[in-house]
This record gives C-alpha cells, structure tokens and sequence, in this order.
C-alpha cells in the first residue's frame, strides 16, 4: 500500500496565542540546519523503518507539509525538501502535495516554487474572516489578503484550497461566525476544516483562560455553548451549500476530501519527517507499529531518538474504533470481526448499547456512527473505547 508522507516545518512568522502546536517563532539561522536534518531523515527512511520494525514503502500517493508554516522557508529550502522526497521515494503522479500557507506569506518567487515541486493543493490557516478575531489572536492578514492568495493560488493553477476556521475565537459572535462562513462558501473552496477552540494548558490563550485572566482577550472568548452552536451551525450552513461533513473538523465538496488525511482515520501507513512527527507503518506478523519524534527543535537537530510504540492486535483493535469514528461513515462491526475475529466487535456491545442510549452514537445495521451530539463529546466517546494507557496522537491535521 503506498505510503502518505508528512513533513513538520515547525517555525511561523508569529505564535498565534491559540496555538498548542510544536511551532514556534524561531531565528531564520535556524531554518537550513533544520531543512537539511529532516532531507538526511528523509533519505534514511528505509532504514529507519527496518530499525522501527517496520515495512518501507517506496511508493507514495499523498505529501503533506504542516506546521507551523512551512512558506516561511525560502524557495530552495522547498525545493531542497521535494527532492530529498523524490530521490528516496516514487511518488505516483496522481499524488495529492499539500502545502499549509499562512495568508500573506505567498510572494510571486513561492508561489513558482510551489508549481515547481508538484504542489496541487494548499490549506490556508484563515481561521476567521473578521479582521478583528484575526487580530486578537495574533494572525497577522485580513481578510483582503485571503481573498488575494486564494486568486493568486488559482492564477497559479492550484485551486484545490482548504480553509481552516476555528469556532470560539476571542471577540467571536453568532453574526461574525455566520459572515465567516458566508465568505468561506463564497470563496468557493471546495474544501473546508472547522475546528472548536482547545482550553488547554499548551497554548498561551488556553491557560489564561483557565486562569480566569484577561491577557490575550480571553475574556471576550465565548462560552462552551456558544462555541458548541458555532460548530453546529458550520455543519448546517456548509452541508446546505454542498460542502459536506465527512470527518469531525472536515468538510469537502464532491469527490474533493483529502486522502491523507483519510489516511490517518483508516490506519494506512504514512511516515512523518522533522519535529514532532508522528508515523505509522505496518509491521511483522500483521501489526503496526508506531514511532515518532522529538517536539524540541533542540532536541530534535541534536539527534534525538525516535519514541517507538508497538500497536498489538487489542491497541489496534480499539484504534479503529476511536479512529474510524472520526468519520461520518462510522465503524462496519462486519469489518471488524473480519478483520480482528468474530468476537472482537462482541467485546465492546456493552459499550455500544450504553453509548446509543446516551445518543452519542446511532447504529444502523452493523454500522455504528456518531450522532450530531457525539460529534460534540468525541472525546468522552472514545475515552470508552480504550484501555487506561497512552493515547495514540496522529499529525497535526487540517
């Protein structure tokens, strides 16, 4: 099965106060050290895989650039990624190449380099289309300016775009949240992510928050609820203008949702490059095994093992459950006891019953899927699949 790539460029133009990603404002010194890092990495995969226990691919029919934002590296630093990629792997020509851009980052000389590499698809980190929720967060474009990379792009003959919004920015209202939507579907993106803003302690945003502070605009940060609505709200308005939920957070026109990422919610192999990247190979005897990364930049160009995680036949098991319920299509229970054994789905029907009385999940037939309620406590959904352990983290997704 051909593998999906994942490259991690982990260094922006400034920290957004949400973000608790492993990205940061570094010294442009920093940037070919790092590039060349991750070209050795990329051209020593085979035999980091062999060394993970698990098995290379050469072929490759999806690339991801994420981050951070990886336009913030200089022409040759692109170029000088894609072809440690290509002389390492056989990327197939059908091969979907995303690159995530910052709006206001694609100056003239990028964009030629973005045609030069094969790119055919990029996500824009918009997150709103206020300028004012924009800025309270510490994004540095307006609205003007994703309404020209989105022209330019095209000009450019890439026009398979995502736009990534976030429900519960700071300052955030039901009429700005519907005139974001508006220009989204306006823009006519054919593909759209939709994310809920994480309270955490790993983001700047998140802590204050937590700490009933002020900084950052965290009290002009709707409540739970509203941010709830928000979410439904986008399911709505998309789903009624033909840009369909397929994933939690994802939404596409037609035949346009993203492979790779598609890639990480059915368990198919991908390898990932840089900090805190994050793999999944196919290992002996039918299992998988998973490794990734340092999230230090230090670290990481300091040469820092790999983590490895063997996924055995039970962790797989639960896997793809809490994975394959991601999507709208649900999880086939069929599926799974072919996949697994006849009693594998029998395990959970205790847990399945439960969850279908909290309206959590629906189940039609052998199919099971999360309802609109589910969608909203995913997590408390999937806590009930796993046994007390590490939880298993993919890449950064749109």
């Amino acid at each position: 099965m051909p593998l999906g790539l994942y490259i991690s460029v982990p260094f922006c133009c400034t920290k957004c106060s949400y973000c608790n990603f492993a990205s940061d404002v570094f010294s442009r010194a920093a940037f070919q050290r790092y590039v060349e890092r991750v070209c050795t990495d990329i051209e020593s995969a085979a035999a980091t895989a062999e060394a993970m226990g698990g098995r290379f691919e050469r072929e490759v029919d999806s690339i991801y650039l994420g981050g951070g934002t990886p336009t913030v590296l200089d022409g040759s630093q692109l170029e000088g990624l894609f072809a440690a990629v290509h002389r390492t792997f056989a990327v197939l020509p059908s091969a979907e190449t995303t690159v995530e851009c910052a709006p206001g980052t694609l100056t003239d000389p990028l964009l030629e380099t973005l045609q030069r590499c094969g790119v055919n698809r990029v996500s824009l980190g918009i997150q709103s289309f206020a300028d004012q929720e924009v800025a309270s967060v510490g994004r540095l474009h307006k609205r003007a300016t994703v309404l020209e990379d989105m022209a330019r792009l095209r000009e450019a003959g890439i026009t398979n775009l995502n736009v990534d919004l976030i429900a519960g920015l700071p300052h955030q209202t039901r009429q700005s949240w519907d005139f974001s939507l508006q220009e989204t579907i306006a823009s006519g993106a054919p593909h759209v992510s939709v994310y809920m803003l994480e309270v955490d302690e790993d983001s700047r945003l998140g802590r204050e928050l937590i700490a009933g502070g002020t900084r950052y605009h965290a009290h002009f940060v709707p409540d739970e609820e509203v941010t709830a609505d928000l979410y439904e709200i986008a399911c709505e308005k998309l789903d009624a203008a033909g840009i369909q939920q397929y994933e939690i957070s994802n939404f596409a026109r037609e035949g346009l949702g993203s492979p790779h990422n598609l890639k990480y919610w059915t368990r198919q192999p991908y390898l990932g490059f840089g900090v805190d990247a994050h793999s999944m190979l196919e290992g002996s005897g039918g299992n998988a095994v998973r490794f990734c990364s340092s999230d230090s930049l230090e670290d990481y160009l300091a040469g820092a093992p790999l983590k490895r995680i063997a996924v055995n036949p039970q962790a797989a098991l639960e896997e793809t459950f809490f994975l394959g319920l991601r999507l709208n299509r649900g999880v086939d229970l069929r599926t799974v006891s072919s996949d697994f054994g006849e009693d594998a789905a029998t395990q959970f029907s205790e847990t399945i019953a439960d969850l279908v009385s909290a309206d959590l999940i629906e189940r039609h037939g052998s199919v099971i899927r999360l309802t609109p309620r589910g969608r909203l406590l995913s997590n408390e959904v999937f806590e009930q699949f796993l046994e007390k352990g590490e939880q298993v983290k993919t890449p950064s997704l749109e």
